[in-house]
């Protein structure tokens, strides 16, 4: 089982940046898949997540009207989509997989939003 993000980096406030997370070695299309974040010294907080197979998303108040998360499941993969970006969003931004009582995380890739 594998779940990749990529896409993270360093962009100024008010940019947008496109995450990843490709999805490897279980069933994608039925597990709900989310995103979290981790800033330094705080814990992990889940930014947004879409379900299995109807597609319904939710999002953190923090990200709303700004975030869009979406999903293809003919590619195995999950996307965030983070338009203007505030300081406060930098952390290390991770996707998660999760089937009932089962979860499986990916490894995390850093955004930081800073001039």
């Amino acid at each position: 089982v594998q779940l990749v993000e990529s896409g993270g980096g360093l962009v100024q406030p008010g940019g947008s940046l496109r995450l990843s997370c490709a999805a490897s070695g279980f069933a994608f299309s039925r597990y709900d898949m989310s995103w979290h974040r981790q800033a330094p010294g705080k814990e992990r907080e889940l930014v947004a997540v879409i379900t299995s197979y109807s597609g319904r998303t939710n999002y953190a108040d923090s990200v709303k009207g700004r975030f869009t998360i979406s999903r293809e499941n003919a590619k195995n993969t999950v996307y965030l989509q983070m338009n203007s970006l505030k300081p406060e969003d930098t952390a290390v931004y991770y996707c998660k997989g999760r089937l009932y009582a089962i979860e499986y995380w990916g490894q995390g890739t850093q955004v930081t939003v800073s001039s």
